[in-house]
């Protein structure tokens, strides 16, 4: 029989894993979201999302076909923030290999997962939420968080050994991504007919670039009413590449003040874009704000890649994308990521410390 939680027995440096093995009914108070059942603020019965599912063999296409692929593609980006990308060039087998890679980790004894341990000051390696301050509400998930480029911040004594070819499928799904990426920020500029490499320039070199790959495991919570799996965000990235889980739903977008369901589709890879892409395209391009979910009855597996342009790099927004219906909205910045956390720890969005 589940008991209730004694939350002064509870220690911070508990994986959510382990909380949800011992069976409580009840989450500890640093996982309650304020106002969460009695405010409403919580509920997995969103209505579903429409994303766009865009054909990328399409988007190089010069037939009718790829011009209304081009659009479908501005056209999301503009009212979700983000799309399910078919025809990527990765088999159903590959995708597959990478979730299973990704359960057997979390599924491995913890005293094997915590030799991969993150430090408290740290957010790289194996752990859960980091504490930024002594009033966060924390997210209902654990997570393995690897630097994968540039090549000098990797740390490979984060990187398991076990499964055994863990390193080199996730490099293998990396290399695939840093191909997809550059492409999806030419089709991206040519959708709004702009000259194909000018957001690929302020990305910067992809030797620069900070590539990151976030493994989330979201056990299942005793409350799903209360606790969230990531609190509402949007991302620092330029582009974001997010693997679902097959099966089990979590993720929501906002959009318009409602929140809406992002649906599974198996062997699609849902691409979102990211403040950085905003700002380049002086916000008609918009970058979702969105949370996740939990499930009292079902785990949910996903792994998060994100591209972020060098931190040396100037981004701001695309001359032709400034006139007089549309003014400029936003500065020019360096190093948005240092930005963005200064405000995330803060509770304030940290795209709005970059506007005019």
């Amino acid at each position: 029989m589940a008991e209730t939680l004694p939350t002064k027995i509870y220690s911070l440096s508990n994986s959510v894993q382990e909380l949800a093995m011992k069976g409580y009914n009840e989450v500890p108070e640093r996982y309650v979201h304020k106002g969460g059942s009695s405010g409403g603020i919580i509920s997995a019965s969103a209505p579903l999302l429409d994303v766009p599912s865009i054909d990328l063999s399409l988007l190089i296409s010069p037939s009718p076909a790829g011009a209304e692929e081009l659009e479908k593609l501005q056209s999301a980006l503009s009212s979700f923030g983000c799309f399910q990308a078919t025809n990527h060039g990765m088999s159903n087998m590959f995708l597959d290999k990478l979730r299973e890679m990704s359960k057997e980790f979390f599924a491995l004894p913890m005293e094997e997962k915590k030799k991969y341990g993150k430090t408290a000051d740290d957010i790289e390696g194996y752990g859960s939420d980091s504490v930024l301050s002594e009033h966060q509400i924390l997210d209902w998930t654990d997570r393995l968080y690897l630097t994968i480029s540039p090549e000098d911040k990797k740390r490979l004594k984060f990187w398991p050994e076990n499964p055994r070819n863990f390193r080199e499928v996730l490099e293998e799904y990396i290399m695939k991504l840093k191909t997809l990426n550059e492409f999806i920020l030419k089709a991206i500029a040519r959708s709004l007919n702009l000259a194909e490499n000018c957001f690929l320039q302020q990305y910067g070199e992809s030797e620069s670039a900070a590539v990151i790959a976030r493994f989330n495991f979201y056990p299942t919570c005793p409350r799903p009413d209360l606790a969230l799996g990531v609190k509402p965000h949007a991302d620092a990235s330029a582009i974001t590449f997010l693997l679902q889980d097959k099966e089990v739903e979590g993720l929501q977008v906002l959009k318009d003040d409602q929140w809406f369901r992002v649906p599974v589709v198996p062997y699609s890879i849902l691409v979102n874009v990211g403040d950085q892409v905003e700002i380049m395209s002086n916000g008609i391009l918009k970058s979702p704000v969105h949370r996740v979910v939990t499930n009292s009855k079902r785990e949910r597996n996903t792994l998060a890649v994100f591209f972020i342009p060098g931190s040396e790099m100037e981004i701001g927004p695309v001359e032709k994308l400034i006139n007089e219906e549309r003014p400029r909205m936003y500065k020019t910045v360096k190093d948005y990521v240092s930005i963005y956390f200064q405000n995330y720890q803060l509770g304030k969005r940290p795209i709005d410390a970059a506007k005019i």
